[in-house]
């Protein structure tokens, strides 16, 4: 017997599965092994697209297109979709004519809508319960909905979501509860699979102290200090009292130092003064007899000490006496 090698004929189809967002393009790649002729795509169910191994490509439009992976090698065809649609979602299938089976790719196109937080930035009580609202619409299919704060995705059971079909689009409502400890940027995202990264809306959360822990703050410091001013207060007055005491000397010790004064001037005996010339004992005087002339005259002598010009010579005698004449008319 003469034995012929079996040439093994089959596709490959990559990626069997791709989720892309509409209007985006969107590419399957075929490899075939063996010679082929013919190669034929369908999407929809509809024939879309033929291509042959010399080089023939026909599309049906230009939504469709078709090139060789690389120059001269037929055994690899690149079919790429522009500009999809939520209509072009399903069944990719790639027909290969010969002993060949067909393979088959599923598409899925999927909308981005838009998503915001009610309402704006906030200002709120420190542990205080607040509440957040995040709206989404224009969804397909129900997008994914997460909280965050500062960056940090928040705990699931601190927020509830619910979503809605609207026509041909999904619109959903995630409300977030939670007690505010301090100031944080509140977030809300959503996404789909066909989205590298999800939307997001977010309002700035400031958190103040209660208005409670600064009254009681200041009733503390209030209570102390006025503590302290009494306590001051009272010292003062005590030390007061005591200086004005000390200054205030009691009966018994005014006469004792007066009795001690005046045996102190007694023992140190009386101070001794200058002798006073002048001075003439009561009774006494120094005046001479009186002399009467034949003219009528009286004339006395009156002996007066003479304290300026005891040194100068004159009517001066011995005893220091400065005599003084006096003439009477009689």
């Amino acid at each position: 017997m003469i034995s012929c090698p079996v040439v093994t004929q089959e596709v490959q189809l990559e990626p069997m599965s791709a989720t892309v967002l509409q209007g985006s393009d969107v590419r399957f790649n075929a490899n075939v092994q063996g010679v082929w002729q013919v190669m034929t795509w369908q999407v929809r169910g509809l024939l879309v697209l033929t291509v042959r191994a010399s080089g023939e490509i026909i599309p049906s439009s230009e939504q469709f297109a078709a090139r060789f992976c690389s120059s001269g090698v037929t055994s690899c065809v690149e079919f790429s979709i522009h500009n999809v649609t939520r209509r072009d979602t399903g069944p990719v299938i790639c027909t290969v004519q010969g002993d060949y089976t067909p393979k088959t790719a599923q598409l899925n196109v999927q909308e981005s809508g838009t998503v915001s937080i009610m309402g704006s930035n906030v200002t709120v009580k420190q542990d205080q319960q607040v509440e957040f609202q995040c709206v989404t619409a224009a969804w397909f299919p129900t997008p994914t909905v997460t909280w965050s704060q500062n960056g940090q995705a928040v705990d699931s059971s601190l927020y509830n979501t619910s979503s809605v079909a609207d026509e041909n689009y999904f619109n959903s409502s995630s409300v977030l509860k939670f007690q505010a400890v301090s100031s944080a940027t509140v977030e809300c995202l959503a996404s789909v699979a066909a989205l590298k990264a999800p939307q997001s809306s977010s309002v700035f959360m400031v958190v103040v102290p209660k208005p409670t822990d600064w009254t009681v703050l200041i009733a503390v410091v209030s209570s102390f200090g006025g503590l302290a001013l009494l306590v001051l207060l009272i010292l003062g007055i005590l030390f007061c009292w005591k200086r004005r005491k000390e200054k205030q000397p009691n009966y018994q010790d005014e006469m004792s130092r007066r009795v001690r004064t005046q045996r102190q001037s007694r023992a140190g005996g009386q101070k001794q003064g200058q002798v006073n010339p002048s001075y003439v004992p009561e009774g006494q005087t120094s005046v001479t007899p009186s002399e009467l002339t034949d003219s009528g005259f009286v004339s006395s002598t009156l002996e007066m000490p003479d304290i300026v010009n005891s040194n100068r010579a004159g009517d001066v005698d011995e005893s220091g006496f400065r005599r003084h004449r006096h003439v009477t008319i009689v």
